[in-house]
């Protein structure tokens, strides 16, 4: 299988720039990361974070997590403030509080995390007293008084969930609720929610060559004044795998555009809808690597066609 490490291809100033320190590692990408309003209330997000499932919820299992406070460091040096997390992500929301807390950074994260004691089934219902019981062990685990965004994962028994973060967000506990979703049979069920319930934030699944929610689900969002954080922007490994060991077309540059990673984040970052773009890593260089994704310009619409295209005609993975 190609991995990332494969196919990863930095510029030469970010290749030197991998072998210093990773509060230097940044310095080979000039200008501040670009930020987008978040619609409900018009703060600025950076449009880079961080996801935690994955390779980031692997080594939070493990003894040695040193590699993920290095990830987190470069988020927050490299101008990145949006962590996203779930309690069903092993020990990632735990063993991210607690390295926040070590940095010192807790302020500067802008937390978003998740609610489902109801699994993944479409008829499950939410234990009320699980549900609470679930979110203040993130409050622990994060660290914080008031968190800044809870999410109801996989659209698990909405009312119930939903109805208990409206309660913490009336009390001020919560600073923004939303509902979440990867599952394309689950979109008409996620357009139905944006359409009828009062949101700040979905969080999806939109990649280069997973597109579908462009028809429908962003332009809504746009309508509603719904935030949308994105999930999965490398397809998982799918991308990885699509694109080999081919090199960057160099127009790539029109855009800024230095590594893969940052053709494909940058892809999806364009559009207008999204608030911000969270890709899930271990590594330090990959960090850094995504938030160069965050500067400098972003493809137009032209632009943005000519990707798909260029990935369109790729042999799938597999």
């Amino acid at each position: 299988m190609t991995t990332r490490r494969d196919c990863l291809k930095l510029s030469i100033a970010a290749a030197m720039a991998a072998a210093l320190p990773h509060g230097r590692l940044l310095a080979a990408d000039d200008g501040q990361l670009l930020t987008r309003a978040i619609p409900s209330s018009g703060e600025q997000l950076p449009l880079i974070g961080l996801g935690s499932s994955a390779t980031f919820s692997q080594i939070a299992r493990s003894e040695d997590t040193s590699a993920l406070r290095e990830v987190l460091q470069v988020l927050v040096e490299g101008g990145g403030t949006v962590f996203d997390t779930a309690p069903s992500y092993g020990a990632s929301e735990e063993v991210a509080g607690a390295l926040a807390r070590e940095l010192g950074i807790t302020e500067r994260v802008f937390w978003a995390t998740k609610v489902n004691v109801a699994g993944r089934e479409a008829d499950a219902k939410a234990d009320p007293a699980k549900a609470r019981e679930q979110i203040e062990t993130s409050f622990k685990r994060l660290g914080k008084q008031t968190l800044d965004l809870v999410q109801v994962h996989n659209l698990a028994d909405v009312p119930t969930h939903l109805a208990i973060l409206r309660e913490l967000k009336a009390e001020g506990r919560l600073r923004y609720i939303g509902v979440t979703s990867t599952s394309k049979p689950a979109y008409p069920r996620l357009v139905e929610i944006m359409r009828n319930e009062q949101i700040d934030f979905i969080g999806v699944d939109y990649a280069v060559d997973n597109r579908e929610i462009e028809d429908t689900i962003l332009p809504l969002a746009q309508e509603r004044k719904i935030g949308v954080l994105v999930y999965l922007p490398f397809g998982r490994t799918r991308l990885w795998e699509r694109i080999g060991e081919r090199p960057l077309p160099e127009w790539a540059a029109e855009f800024g555009a230095r590594s893969w990673a940052q053709f494909m984040l940058k892809y999806v970052a364009a559009h207008p809808a999204v608030t911000c773009v969270t890709p899930a890593t271990s590594k330090a260089r990959h960090m850094a690597d995504n938030l160069g994704a965050g500067r400098g310009t972003l493809p137009d619409a032209a632009q943005r066609q000519r990707m798909a295209e260029f990935i369109d005609a790729l042999p799938a993975a597999g």
